[in-house]
């Protein structure tokens, strides 16, 4: 599926699509991670070249290969990775879902095949397999699972978050502009997982009014 999702630069489940602030963080620490590989990548090819066409037995060539085999081979590319698991954590700090007067609550509950959504401002709401979020709000979606582990994942809003029976996991999503966004459950839970699939509704501010207050869908 994580294939599917990275099959091209746009699509309903593309990662490097991003339309909300979490998912532009994951998608530019991916490209940030993959600039970084590339340069490791190029450094240890370039390595691999120079020590095919050194001389043998040079006591200046064996100096030379010591400084950049240590230098480059090691202490560039523990640069670069170090460098890469700091963003990392910045950017996974980023994503922690924090409080606030504009937070709306949802909870997502999972079994199979089924997403069932209620509404902290909608008492007695239920929709299933359609989340309805109002756009540019951040919305904190409590996520668990009536029966086995399932993965509640909307590629172009937020990363991926694991269902499971017994436990809330909490994931911050945001909308940037009203529209629906392809979701699905992004484990193998038995046959048929492959088609557990869900909506995200995201609502203009007198479209999500209306929802709030009960019409149809």
């Amino acid at each position: 599926m994580i294939a599917v999702a990275l099959s091209g630069c746009e699509g309903v489940l593309s990662t490097v699509d991003p339309a909300g602030p979490a998912a532009r963080s994951i998608a530019t620490l991916w490209w940030v991670m993959l600039a970084g590989g590339a340069l490791i990548f190029g450094v240890v090819m370039t390595l691999l070249v120079l020590a095919f066409g050194r001389r043998r037995g040079s006591e200046a060539g064996a100096r030379q290969v010591q400084v950049w085999i240590i230098g480059f081979g090691l202490g560039f590319s523990m640069t670069v990775l170090a460098a890469l698991f700091a963003y990392g954590l910045v950017i996974g700090e980023q994503l922690l879902p924090r409080g606030g007067a504009d937070v709306i609550r949802v909870n997502a509950e999972a079994r199979r095949w089924t997403w069932s959504f209620t509404y902290e401002d909608a008492p007695g709401r239920m929709t299933e397999n359609t989340l309805h979020i109002p756009a540019e709000r951040p919305v904190d979606v409590a996520i668990t699972s009536a029966d086995v582990i399932h993965s509640f994942w909307v590629p172009r809003l937020a990363g991926k978050l694991d269902a499971i029976p017994g436990h809330v996991n909490v994931l911050r999503i945001e909308a940037d502009a009203p529209g629906t966004y392809a979701g699905l459950s992004a484990e193998f839970s038995g046959p048929g997982y492959d088609r557990f699939t869900f909506s995200v509704v995201a609502h203009d501010v007198a479209g999500w009014d209306r929802f709030l207050k009960g019409a149809p869908e």
